[in-house]
């Protein structure tokens, strides 16, 4: 058996499933002040003592982290970089909380500039001064050569509570980035590193020794105390949850579209093929642009639960959530009302939902079903809408998936599956204004949970092999190797494939699951006196995202 859990931002759902199948699920209130209390409520929920016996793996999704970063509630980072020379300091991300110093290494890893230890003494005063305790250190191609990151975060040893580093964060070179996902990383690690406790505690209170994962950006699951060292992977799990969840339901010979229609949004994704659309370059979180490899979503402040109010003279849907429906005792008309008045949705109170659409028709001078109608049809609009503007922003540009570059790909998507607590009432709409059929999965209201529960884990590793110097570089976790100066693109690709398979069962993968590609591969010269003395060879490995083979 298999536990999927989602905390989301009114609800925490989850599932029991075995053999793909759901058994149980359940919806419980989150409170953001007792995540812990959440989760256990929502296990009990699904599981009697003898299914927790029987569980074979835990899965999260949780808003935490992206909520952290979405309502600005980040610890103060002492952010240290080593630019170098070609990049003014000023055109770089969070320039005025940046600490530039000495440091510097080329795009070969070779040292071109020494640290100075004056300058480092003068950090560990000043952040003890300021009782800065969380550390970013970043240099521009510590992903060749992390010796001055690891030096760095070697110097703080015993002042500093953490220390991300940039080349643990990714392998891929973009160092303003780099910069980013790191300062976000070390802003959050005191949060999530809570919450790991806090989970410890909770399978400790479970009585069972099972393996506990969360659910990354990109699909794909990790280990959760593994998760500690790096939480900025965490961002942004709950979309990535619903395509996770919506996967099983999408063809494998067409393109697709779904939507998540929650309380306070929409998250929309789209599919190549059967295949998630994938960030090439990275998420973008609240400004800050990342390189944390994450699945393309739109997320829009439109939901069932959206404030609905009349100004100048015209309805106006959201952005905010007041709360819940009046329906529901709630302290503001919704869309759900609506959807309730015009008797789509057999839920809630009825004559407090008709007195929510009232509240708003004697301003506009219309019925209240003609109100509720209005509602209706634009929040449909507005979903279609941001749906078309979507898949012409993607078609204006390379099509990435979670497998590859798709060369030429133009997205024509030939279904819609909608998901989410109003989805089942919307979507035939919705689907008419694309004119696509409409498919409303059974379960929807907890394909979170279930997504999360059977995502599979996901690791990615990037090799620097420089035949001229006979070296071989981890770029993630700065191992290097000695190799041959002949040594072939295949052998190299070998390497990286055994010591993926090593870091991706250390993150809780199983065998059956670890399907490993080739995601990049790139081959050049080095010249030397107009002569060619060696390769440089770079591969990017990945354990891809997707769905594990099969649940005990």
């Amino acid at each position: 058996m298999i536990l999927g859990i989602d905390v989301g931002g009114t609800h925490t759902d989850s599932v029991l499933m075995q053999n793909r199948k759901i058994i149980r699920k359940s919806k419980v209130l989150t409170d953001k002040n007792d995540i812990l209390g959440c989760v256990m409520r929502a296990t009990q929920a699904v599981a009697t003592p003898d299914d927790i016996r029987q569980l074979h793996r835990i899965v999260l999704s949780t808003t935490i982290s992206t909520n952290a970063v979405a309502q600005n509630q980040l610890d103060p980072v002492g952010l240290i970089v080593m630019n170098g020379p070609g990049v003014s300091p000023k055109d770089l991300p969070l320039a005025d909380q940046t600490h530039l110093i000495a440091g510097y290494m080329n795009h070969r890893g070779k040292e071109a500039e020494a640290l100075e230890d004056d300058e480092l003494e003068a950090l560990k005063q000043q952040f003890r001064a300021d009782k800065i305790d969380n550390l970013a250190v970043i240099g521009k191609f510590s992903t060749r050569n992390p010796v001055h990151e690891q030096e760095v975060g070697a110097y703080f040893d015993g002042q500093a509570s953490h220390v991300s580093l940039g080349h643990h964060q990714s392998g891929v070179l973009n160092f303003p980035r780099r910069i980013a996902t790191t300062y976000l990383n070390a802003a959050i690690w005191r949060l999530h590193s809570r919450m790991v406790d806090q989970l410890a505690s909770y399978l400790q209170g479970l009585g069972v020794d099972v393996p506990l994962f969360i659910l990354k950006a990109d699909g794909g699951t990790i280990g959760v105390e593994q998760s500690r060292k790096y939480p900025v992977q965490t961002i942004l799990s709950g979309p990535a949850a619903t395509i996770m969840g919506v996967l099983p339901f999408v063809s494998s010979t067409a393109d697709s579209v779904s939507i998540d229609v929650g309380g306070t949004t929409t998250d929309i994704a789209l599919f190549a093929d059967g295949a998630p659309l994938l960030e090439p370059q990275g998420v973008e979180i609240e400004g800050h642009k990342t390189l944390i490899r994450g699945l393309l979503t739109h997320s829009m402040a439109l939901g069932g639960d959206s404030h609905v109010q009349v100004i100048d003279g015209a309805l106006q849907i959201g952005p905010e959530r007041k709360g819940s429906a009046m329906a529901f005792d709630g302290p503001v008309p919704t869309p759900t009302d609506a959807l309730i008045v015009l008797g789509r949705a057999n839920i809630g109170d009825q004559a407090k939902a008709l007195r929510a659409m009232e509240s708003l028709a004697g301003s506009l001078q219309q019925t209240p079903q003609q109100v509720a109608q209005a509602i209706v049809d634009a929040m449909c609009a507005r979903i279609a809408t941001k749906v078309n503007e979507m898949i012409a922003e993607v078609n204006s540009k390379p099509v990435y998936t979670i497998h590859e570059l798709l060369e030429g790909k133009v997205l024509n998507p030939q279904q819609l599956i909608a998901v989410g607590g109003p989805a089942p009432y919307i979507a035939e709409q919705v689907g008419a204004l694309l004119a696509l059929p409409a498919i409303v999965p059974q379960d929807s209201e907890v394909i979170n949970a279930s997504g999360a529960a059977m995502a599979r884990t996901t690791v990615e590793l990037n090799l620097l092999a420089d035949t001229e110097s006979q070296q071989l570089s981890f770029a993630e976790d700065g191992r290097k190797q000695k190799i041959s100066s002949r040594i072939s693109v295949d052998e190299i690709v070998d390497i990286g494939k055994e010591r993926l398979l090593e870091i991706a069962k250390a993150a809780g993968a199983r065998d059956e699951d670890l399907e490993v590609e080739v995601a990049d591969l790139q081959s050049f010269n080095v010249i030397h006196g107009y002569a060619t003395t060696g390769k440089n060879i770079r591969v990017r490995l990945q354990i891809k995202p997707g769905l594990i083979k099969q649940q005990q």
